[in-house]
């Protein structure tokens, strides 16, 4: 109902009458969950892929709809249209909710269905809040429950950021792939429990970082597989109560055909509806790529430390001061800004467990903060992963001097040298190299046991990485 000054149009509710600005697409259920859920700064227009899942989930429901007669032809194409502006970025404003709520995604289900069944009626040719044409209950929520729809949403969503995700995935892990190459011929001290162990290059350093990630890519697309099984026409516990017969075959075959993937149904609605076993796999699996970038963010703090008290062993690109009273300072800001990413992701990873936990009966209540951590960390992460190859990996340079003195004044070279020169010769020189301070080089060559050809033979790089023979004998 419009007012006649047109600044507002009035809606209803259970609840009673609300005045609605005219300029919004959203409606009354919208407003009483801006007015009650003043919680948090995440709000549902800061998270576009999640507000496309939401588009994809009520297009197909439209389509199917349409193809069991409860909505028209020009409803479907009202619908239809509607949800593809909001799939081009349009409209996203109109989301202004707070993604943490009670209710357990009702507001969210509400926003989505006021703001296409308004834009519907502009597109149909009326005014939003005309809802004799086309309503956001009976039609564009026609056949579905939040408990469905709202679901199947945050899993779309989800696994079209997982898509987005993956690809700045892999461009940090080839950029430590390219630094692995670039820095294969540099030989360095290994280091266990942060003591000397024995040489190795600092390219195996960064293969390894690469590795360790790389091995994350099917682990995670694993996970992101489960989130195209929903629960479609589950409607309200999983019982498909108020839908028709086919409506859940039919909805599950749209959403393949608007999203391009293979959605499945889950093999059990009932079960499903109330399980979030899915999210919870997938946030865990970004916990684990947060725990092992932690480990490399930490490894390139203590490799580039100093420069003169430290290891450095290698230099960090200087981006900014490092102090407001130290002159000179410049401090790893970039590792450290993704140490605080990967604690944020794993505070969220325990957020999501502990909602999961928390399902009750046939439905899962705290599935808002849920989806709220899991959008969260995908863009955190993918935020982190581009700050942290562009402004830190790509421009790291190794200092080989550096590096080289380590590795010639460590006693932990004798390791590499005792099957050449034997175990008493190694033990004497490591000895020696503890009470004076020489180094083991310095050593081997003042006692004469090898000749300085001989010991750079197996301390190159290419006899350091992998185990080799090496037709070598001691002098004495």
């Amino acid at each position: 109902m419009k007012n006649k000054n047109d600044d507002f149009r009035i809606e209803s509710d259970l609840i009673g009458e609300r005045r609605i600005p005219s300029d919004k697409l959203y409606g009354v259920q919208t407003l009483r969950g801006i007015e009650n859920f003043r919680i948090s700064n995440f709000k549902l227009s800061d998270y576009p892929l999640f507000i496309q899942g939401l588009a994809w989930t009520k297009e197909a429901a439209a389509i199917a709809n349409h193809r069991l007669g409860i909505i028209n032809d020009e409803q479907k194409r009202g619908i239809v249209e509607a949800c593809h502006e909001l799939l081009e970025g349009k409209h996203h404003e109109h989301f202004p909710i707070d993604m943490i709520q009670g209710g357990a995604g009702t507001t969210t289900n509400m926003n989505a269905n006021e703001v296409i069944c308004n834009r519907a009626l502009q597109i149909m040719g009326h005014h939003p809040g005309e809802f004799q044409y086309l309503s956001p209950n009976d039609h564009v929520n026609g056949e579905q429950s939040t408990n469905d729809a709202y679901p199947t949403a945050i899993h779309l969503g989800l696994y079209a950021s997982h898509l987005k995700f993956r690809a700045h995935f892999i461009e940090l892990i080839d950029a430590l792939k390219a630094k692995g190459k670039e820095f294969a011929h540099v030989l360095k001290m290994g280091r266990t429990q942060l003591q000397d162990a024995v040489p190795m290059t600092l390219g195996q350093t960064f293969d390894g970082f690469a590795s360790i990630l790389e091995i994350e890519l099917d682990n995670l697309d694993h996970a992101s597989e489960e989130l195209l099984e929903v629960n479609m026409g589950a409607t309200a516990i999983g019982t498909g109560i108020c839908a028709e017969p086919q409506y859940a075959p039919y909805v599950i075959e749209a959403l393949c055909q608007v999203t391009g993937w293979k959605v499945k149904l889950a093999r059990d609605l009932v079960g499903a509806t109330s399980d979030t076993s899915s999210m919870i796999g997938y946030s865990s699996e970004l916990k684990r790529i947060a725990v092992k970038m932690n480990k490399i963010c930490n490894d390139l703090r203590l490799l580039s430390s100093g420069p003169r008290a430290g290891l450095n062993e290698i230099n960090l690109p200087a981006m900014q001061p490092g102090s407001s009273i130290m002159p000179g300072k410049v401090n790893p800001v970039i590792p450290e800004v993704m140490n605080q990413i990967c604690y944020k992701v794993i505070g969220n990873d325990l957020t999501v467990t502990m909602a999961g936990d928390a399902a009750q009966m046939e439905l899962n209540a705290m599935e808002p903060v849920m989806a709220q951590c899991c959008f969260e960390s995908l863009d955190l992460m993918a935020n982190g992963f581009d700050t942290l190859r562009t402004l830190c990996i790509e421009g790291i340079e190794a200092n080989e001097q550096v590096c080289s003195n380590y590795i010639k004044n460590s006693i932990g070279i004798v390791t590499a040298l005792n099957p050449i020169i034997g175990y008493k010769n190694s033990t004497k020189i490591a000895k020696e190299a503890m009470e004076t301070g020489k180094g083991v080089y310095e050593l081997v060559l003042e006692h004469d046991i090898l000749d300085e050809k001989d010991l750079n033979t197996i301390l190159s790089p290419e006899n350091m990485i992998c185990p080799v023979k090496l037709d070598i004998k001691p002098k004495h």
